[in-house]
């Protein structure tokens, strides 16, 4: 993800994302940490968090309780400098609420180092519960998430 770096075209920064969304779908926290800057700073919902070691028990815990996690990240606006702000979708079982199926709808802006790490993600989301047994799901298994067409409602 790093090989991407600031200042950021339309291109640089659709690819970015995409190679975060592929990246993030490997469900591998300590993988996921090496693309952020060791000192980075986030806040996830109402967490706040600072460097690799806090991100990666982070998402650990994260993907414990998110099972079947698919997510599908789409730029949303860039500058031509070093930040991008990106909406995104993803599918999960809470392993925490009986595995019911739900879904989460939310935006991100990213700040990174000259480098092209990521040193600080800032995101927002709302979690949907889906349908009984996953009912209304977008990205099944064997489904790509980038062919599921979206529309105006959903952004």
């Amino acid at each position: 993800m790093a090989h991407h770096k600031p200042p950021f075209t339309l291109q640089t920064a659709h690819e970015k994302v995409k190679a975060a969304q592929t990246l993030w779908n490997t469900k591998d926290a300590a993988k996921v940490a090496l693309a952020y800057k060791p000192n980075s700073t986030w806040r996830n919902r109402s967490t706040f968090l600072r460097g690799h070691d806090e991100i990666k028990a982070f998402l650990t815990k994260k993907w414990e309780r998110e099972q079947s996690y698919r997510l599908r990240k789409e730029l949303f606006a860039t500058s031509s400098s070093n930040r991008i702000a990106v909406q995104f979708w993803y599918e999960y079982q809470d392993a925490e609420d009986s595995m019911k199926w739900k879904r989460c709808y939310g935006i991100e802006h990213w700040t990174f180092a000259e480098d092209g790490k990521m040193e600080k993600r800032m995101m927002s989301g709302n979690d949907l519960e889906l349908g009984e047994n996953g009912e209304g799901r977008w990205f099944k298994d064997g489904v790509d998430v980038d062919s599921v067409e979206l529309g105006e409602k959903d952004f």
